[in-house]
This record gives C-alpha cells, sequence and structure tokens, in this order.
C-alpha cells in the first residue's frame, strides 16, 4: 500500500519506518516538510517527505500521529477531499496541556466524548480506525514480548478495521475489534493507564494483554 504519515513526531517516524520495513510505499509529512528530512538518512532514502496535503493524496491509506490538540487542524490542512473513502489509523490521544497528578494525564475530553468520535464527525468521509494510542513508539512494530501484545481497536468501517488488522498482523500485534466508534471512550483513556507506570517508575516498554 502508500502510506501516509500524518505527523512529525517519534510515533510518526516510527511507523514510518515500520511501514517501510514491511515493503509498503511511505510519504512522511510535517506542516514544515524540512523539519523531517533527516527521516530519509535514518529510515531509509525510500521514504518521501511532503506536506499534509501532499501525504494525505498520495496514501491508500493515512495514519494519523500528531498531537492529540493538533489533529483537526493537520486533517483541514490534508484536505477532506483526500481523507474521503479511506482509512485514517487514528493514534492520537486527547492529552491536555496539564501536568499529570501523581502520574495521571489530564485530557480534554470527557468519558462520553472521545476525540475520535469529534473527528470522526467533523471528517464523516473517512473512515477512522483507533489504533496504537496505549503503547510506546519502541513497541510499536514487532515488539519482543514472551506473549503476543494485544492491540485494542474500534470503528465504524469493518472493511478498514479488516486493513488495520492485517497491518497489525505483520507489526506483530494481536487484534481485538472493540466495535464502533463510540468505544474510542474507553479505548483512549487506555493512555492514561499505560503512561502511569512511565511517570511513576520510568517504565515505559510495556504493552497490554488480554487474556481469553
Amino acid at each position: 500500500m502508500k502510506i501516509g504519515i500524518i505527523g512529525s513526531g517519534i510515533v510518526g517516524k516510527t511507523l514510518a519506518a515500520g511501514f517501510i520495513k514491511h515493503g509498503h510505499e511511505v510519504m512522511a509529512a510535517s506542516r514544515s516538510p524540512q523539519k523531517i528530512n533527516d527521516w530519509k538518512n535514518e529510515i531509509s532514502d525510500k521514504l518521501k517527505i511532503g506536506n499534509f496535503s501532499e501525504a494525505a493524496a498520495f496514501a491508500d491509506l493515512i495514519v494519523l500521529a500528531t498531537k492529540g490538540s493538533a489533529a483537526s487542524d493537520a486533517l483541514k490542512l490534508a484536505g477532506e477531499e483526500h481523507l474521503a473513502g479511506k482509512t485514517v489509523m487514528d493514534a492520537t490521544n486527547p492529552i491536555a496541556d496539564a501536568a499529570p497528578v501523581n502520574g495521571v494525564l489530564k485530557f480534554f475530553t470527557d468519558m462520553n466524548y472521545s476525540l475520535m468520535e469529534k473527528l470522526q464527525e467533523e471528517f464523516p468521509k473517512a473512515h477512522f480506525v483507533k489504533v496504537f494510542n496505549s503503547v510506546g513508539a519502541a513497541r510499536m512494530v514487532n515488539p519482543e514480548f514472551e506473549l503476543k501484545p494485544t492491540m485494542f481497536i474500534c470503528g465504524n468501517s469493518d472493511q478498514s478495521k479488516q486493513t488495520v488488522t492485517e497491518v497489525l498482523d505483520k507489526f506483530g500485534w494481536e487484534t481485538e475489534d472493540m466495535g464502533s466508534v463510540e468505544a474510542a471512550r474507553a479505548i483512549e483513556p487506555l493512555c492514561i493507564l499505560w503512561c502511569i507506570p512511565g511517570f511513576t517508575q520510568n517504565r515505559w516498554t510495556h504493552a497490554f494483554k488480554m487474556l481469553k
């Protein structure tokens, strides 16, 4: 597939490298593309660099890896016409600009309306799938654990969730489909839980596992 990465942080960089590793064409994007030109040297000279609109137009599948507070503006710059009908892997979290309290992050959303629901309503022709929001970048691609970790996903398009599941299979994850977009109300706060051991004990390399 052709993959468009929207976001210039470590999550976007990690997933860009992962998709190239698994044989996909990738264009990484930033508001200022020159900001990430060095990714070509660090990841692969096959990596393409562009702005949000160019990456979204290029892509068969889009990865949204911005700060949660910047997600809507980034998608507007990508262009609704370039998002229509496409799967958007939503790795964002609605983290507020406030210090954690005893390791507990604050969100700018409430428990009855997730960031992904807001984005899905703003861009109704895109097919959002919540994914990669509850693990650190270091373990996103083919993590080494004794047991295969679980990635919780949700979204309104079964076809898009199947596409994301195929990606997760290649990236070394077990997928648990939690249903429609409303399930993001439960999946997004997993970020808060995941971060507590990091802030309180400096442990940042764990992942979740559903036992059955």
